[in-house]
């Protein structure tokens, strides 16, 4: 089974913990001692390697993530990560609605790398993910890799 390891990114982690407030995991998703969420692959998941070494298909990962800050002004949720190859690249999406996905970051798969037994992409926050995180990070914006493992 395959799963996804993501931090969304470093920095706003670290305002959501400054700010005093707080990050909680549901659905399946964990968070690691290091901050970042780990997801496991859900049904009709097609994520895989091809023979060029490029990733096929539609990784479908289950769980959320919930950051809250300034007594709930602040309220972010990203749900069911899914990474997908499609014909314009790679891209993470996350659920915004139960009929609707959004595409939160980029995927550089010409930058991949692997790093034992993990595919490492690296991401950049698109416009859609911008608004997500609350207008902080324009579009382009590096954010953390997505570590995909098992495939």
């Amino acid at each position: 089974m395959a799963t996804l390891s993501w931090g969304v990114k470093q920095s706003f982690r670290g305002y959501i913990d400054a700010a005093g407030g707080t990050v909680a995991v549901a659905g399946g998703a964990e968070r690691a001692p290091d901050g970042v969420f780990l997801f496991r692959e859900g049904p009709e998941s097609t994520l895989a390697r091809g023979g060029d070494g490029r990733l096929t298909g539609v990784g479908r990962f289950e769980g959320e993530v919930r950051f809250k800050a300034h007594g709930g002004m602040l309220n972010v949720v990203l749900t069911d990560p899914w990474v997908e190859a499609t014909e314009a690249g790679l891209i993470l999406s996350v659920a915004a609605s139960a009929t609707r996905r959004v595409v939160f970051a980029k995927l550089n798969g010409d930058a991949m790398a692997t790093e034992g037994d993990a595919t490492v992409v690296p991401a950049a926050i698109t416009l859609d993910g911008m608004f997500f995180l609350g207008d902080h990070y324009p579009p382009g914006t590096v954010v953390d890799p997505v570590r995909l493992a098992g495939l």
